[in-house]
């Protein structure tokens, strides 16, 4: 059985809660990565924030990155999953919440990322297929 611990992304850096956007958005670019996890002061998940959620939801709105805290970006509806469980409930998750990155905890730490790209990579085909028609299937409201 192929677990998310297998696929994940190692070595995944958090930005503060009380770390600005701008911070974040810089720590995007240098890493190579369109999101990053929020890490509380309790060194515990508390969100993720998108190379998405910067310009819709702080810039496009005419607010200032420099002077909005990641924190303002922690989700009450986080999603993730153990390092354990296996690639079929990674993927499950992923398309039941259509998120294209899920965390990956082990002992309530975070330990990973998993995003698209990793699910290419270590999946059959036909289980990418699902994968993408799910995730990208448009919501209905």
């Amino acid at each position: 059985m192929t677990t998310a611990r297998d696929i994940m992304h190692r070595g995944v850096e958090c930005i503060g809660e009380n770390e600005s956007l701008f911070t974040a958005s810089q720590k995007m670019r240098d890493l190579g990565v369109g999101a990053l996890p929020i890490c509380g002061e309790d060194d515990r998940l508390h969100g993720i924030v998108t190379d998405r959620d910067i310009v819709l939801r702080c810039v496009a709105e005419g607010r200032d990155p420099a002077q909005v805290k990641a924190g303002a970006f922690a989700s009450e509806d986080l999603h993730f999953v153990t390092a354990e469980e296996d690639t079929d409930t990674v993927v499950r998750t992923m398309a039941r919440y259509q998120i294209r990155r899920v965390p990956v905890i082990d002992q309530k730490r975070l330990v990973g990322m998993i995003s698209e790209a990793d699910v290419a990579r270590n999946l059959p085909e036909e289980k990418i297929a699902e994968f993408v028609e799910s995730v990208c299937a448009p919501t209905h409201t």
